[in-house]
């Protein structure tokens, strides 16, 4: 009998995946594999993510064990464990989703390297049981993202678009496959397995105290949720603070419980609230294809900034834990610890302040969002946050989003402040705002760290 392996990485579900769709259908029986790979657990896996990653994984067996097969684990280095399982088995396939980030890369260099005939994968020097030597990595595109980074190029001959407008117009015109059906039935072959990784496995440090719930299952119920109404209203409403008007999706997305091919085929682009929805997921897959085309701006700025950068530790800290004396930035900053996630409006609003306003590296606060945020995808991360520093794809680097005209706009009763600054919760509506009218003394709310227009 024949035996291929699908290798989940943030493709974490059966419905929609090419990488199990594939693998099923080039071989008589499946391993389901997922690594616990030692080259980011536990020091590269912060706490929000390690949660969310084994409730996804707990969901993803239960759902192999419906139809029956289970999720194979392993613990290691990725090539390695591959190379093990290929020994044990004589798979001649392994088939994987295409990344874009250079680590991805070099895992699936490392994948190929291992399963060549007579190579080795990096530190495998201790698996010595032989093996196939005929056994092919299979790449598979349009898993993570809905187009292919590499299938839309400018005229221009450069291989990335560098302004979202125009790439925007192509993506919405380019052909995207229909989904798969989850699979019936797989047949899994006898294989060892570890189980499930608990999150204190994963991580040391302890998660968010709303932090969601990972997994398929939970990501497709609320998909159908979003779908039967409040997609509605988020054309109009997607930027009001207090009413949430967002999908909360991004985390499925991310590791792949939701198939970004599917969100997008079971979304209505013809109404107004499906059209903004889409573009959302269209900025995504163009920081996919900015990243796939320049590994490097994950940490270097893609161009210079408009302000030189200062340093100031003691604005760093105070930022970070929601203590700027600017209401609508520290009710983020509390919101991004306590549910590891916070609103997109949010996001631009906290980023700018601290790359505009502050002028501080904006490396420095996309590395705290990557430790907090559950969806904390290192393309839309990135680059988001060089966007707001003036160093990315913003055809207006030197725009600055004033918190305070920010807050009057999108939390104007300061009602989304309010849920997060219980300290300030006696000040009536969008004063709220501006504390310092009200002189509190600064045992109870901070002084505005800096002054800006409107106070």
């Amino acid at each position: 009998m024949t035996v291929s392996i699908a290798l989940f990485t943030r493709d974490l579900r059966l419905a929609d995946n090419p990488v199990l769709d594939a693998a099923r259908r080039s071989a008589d029986t499946v391993v389901p594999l997922f690594v616990v790979d030692d080259d980011i657990v536990p020091d590269r896996c912060p706490p929000n993510r390690a949660a969310f990653l084994a409730s996804a994984l707990a969901e993803l067996d239960a759902g192999l064990r419906d139809i029956g097969g289970h999720l194979v684990v392993r613990r290691g280095h990725v090539a390695t464990e591959v190379a093990r399982v290929v020994a044990e088995t004589g798979a001649e396939s392994v088939h994987v989703a295409q990344d874009v980030s250079a680590f991805a890369t070099r895992r699936e260099n490392a994948l190929r390297a291992a399963l060549s005939t007579g190579a080795h994968p990096r530190r495998a020097t201790r698996v010595t049981t032989a093996r196939r030597p005929d056994c092919t990595v299979h790449p598979h595109s349009a898993v993570i993202t809905a187009v292919d980074p590499s299938a839309l190029a400018p005229a221009t001959g450069r291989d990335y678009y560098a302004v979202f407008t125009p790439y925007f117009r192509r993506w919405l015109d380019t052909h995207r496959r229909r989904p798969l059906d989850s699979p019936r039935a797989l047949d899994v072959p006898d294989i060892s397995s570890a189980a499930i990784p608990s999150v204190p496995e994963l991580s040391p440090g302890k998660p968010s105290a709303n932090c969601p719930t990972g997994g398929e299952i939970t990501g497709r119920a609320l998909l159908s949720k979003w779908l039967a109404g409040p997609i509605d209203d988020y054309a109009d409403r997607n930027d009001d603070l207090a009413a949430d008007v967002t999908s909360h999706l991004s985390p499925y997305l991310h590791f792949g419980c939701l198939s970004p091919v599917e969100v997008v085929h079971r979304t209505d682009l013809s109404t107004d609230g499906g059209h903004a929805f889409a573009r959302q997921l269209a900025w995504r897959d163009f920081y996919h294809q900015l990243l796939a085309a320049r590994p490097d701006i994950a940490a270097d700025s893609l161009r210079p900034g408009p302000f030189p950068v200062r340093r100031d530790p003691q604005a760093v800290t105070a930022w970070k834990e929601g203590r700027t004396g600017y209401p609508i930035i520290d009710a983020a900053m509390r919101q991004l610890v306590t549910d590891g996630w916070m609103p997109g409006r949010a996001r631009l609003i906290t980023a700018s302040f601290f790359t505009k306003t502050l002028r501080l590296d904006w490396r420095i606060g996309a590395a705290h969002f990557l430790h907090w945020l559950v969806d904390a995808d290192l393309a839309n991360n990135q680059l988001n946050w060089q966007w707001a520093a003036g160093t990315g794809t913003d055809t207006r680097p030197n725009r600055v989003l004033n918190p305070l005209r920010q807050a009057d706009r999108h939390d104007p009763e300061g009602t989304y402040v309010r849920r997060h600054l219980p300290e300030l919760a006696h000040l009536p509506g969008g004063a709220i705002h501006r504390p310092w009218r009200a002189d509190l003394p600064g045992s109870d709310y901070p002084a505005p760290l800096v002054d800006v227009p409107g106070m």
